[in-house]
């Protein structure tokens, strides 16, 4: 699942596309302004596939977090604006966004831009396989994991259930879900077996393992982010 930072300090218009997204597939995380949407712009760049930006919020603007944003990344950028002088377009391109969307809009026009937007660019999860989070290297492209410099030798099935993990950093999968994915819904042995293998994927991580591999009881597992 692809995640979407969408900043804008007026309530109802992100909820609004955040609702949108979340119905075409999306992962949202929601920003009410600019120095909450770079904060987690560097909390969650390894995992992001485009960010949607309001100009005029409180603290730094769109533009500016665009601005800051190109320094490091080249992530797809998408201004939306209440404005629509000439003047505000060319400033939202030359800060370095990729698409300018002028208020109102048609929420769902917008995810058709999203979409158009990430096929033009190639999303971060089709054109890098490697993620690195919180100093964990995970590159699917040569199925490797390193922590520290070292490479972590898994097994495929817990290679894939770390795989899951990252995908969607701080998501709750029960068991039953990690053995659909992993497993297959074919599988008809233990549930319980899931436990198990996430009990020594944890051990192979060590104290990276026990600060971010949490058992949220009665539920099922997460990566959680420090």
């Amino acid at each position: 699942m692809e995640n979407i930072i969408i900043a804008d300090d007026e309530l109802r218009i992100r909820k609004l596309v955040s609702d949108f997204l979340r119905q075409a597939g999306y992962n949202v995380i929601e920003a009410e302004d600019g120095d909450e949407a770079y904060a987690l712009f560097e909390k969650h760049k390894s995992n992001l596939s485009l960010i949607i930006l309001d100009i005029m919020m409180p603290g730094l603007n769109g533009w500016e977090v665009t601005k800051k944003i190109r320094e490091t990344s080249n992530l797809p950028v998408i201004i939306l604006t209440a404005r629509s002088e000439e003047f505000d377009e060319l400033m939202g391109y030359e800060s370095g966004a990729d698409d300018y969307v002028t208020k109102p809009f048609s929420p769902s026009v917008l995810v058709k831009r999203v979409e158009a937007l990430l096929r033009r660019s190639g999303s971060k999860a089709v054109a890098s396989s490697e993620k690195n989070f919180n100093d964990l290297i995970f590159n699917d492209d040569a199925h490797e994991v390193r922590l520290g410099g070292k490479e972590i030798d898994l097994t495929l099935k817990e290679y894939n259930i770390l795989k899951k993990f990252l995908e969607t950093p701080g998501r709750v999968f029960s068991r039953e879900q990690l053995l659909d994915s992993v497993w297959g819904y074919d599988f008809t042995g233990d549930v319980r077996t899931v436990d198990s293998h996430v009990a020594r994927l944890r051990t192979k991580l060590g104290d990276w393992g026990a600060m971010h591999l949490k058992t949220v009881y009665g539920i099922g597992y997460k990566i959680e982010e420090i």
